[in-house]
């Protein structure tokens, strides 16, 4: 079985968001990053806010080309 790497020592693999509203109008926040469990059952989460209100979801992190096309 292979040694993880301390979790603050690697990069997550999705972000999670606040998002309120919906559709095309819905605001979507960056609220924080989730790193997978050693048994990849699940992920470890590190939140910078916690909202009280709106829906949390957490999304694949795509690395972006520097001119910002997709």
């Amino acid at each position: 079985m292979a040694v993880q790497q301390p979790l603050l020592g690697r990069k997550p693999t999705h972000r999670l968001y606040r998002v309120q509203g919906d559709g095309r109008s819905a605001i979507w926040t960056p609220i924080g990053a989730a790193w997978p469990n050693k048994d990849g059952m699940g992920f470890s989460l590190a939140c910078e806010a916690m909202p009280l209100t709106g829906r949390i979801v957490m999304r694949k992190i795509v690395e972006r080309a520097e001119d910002g096309a997709q």
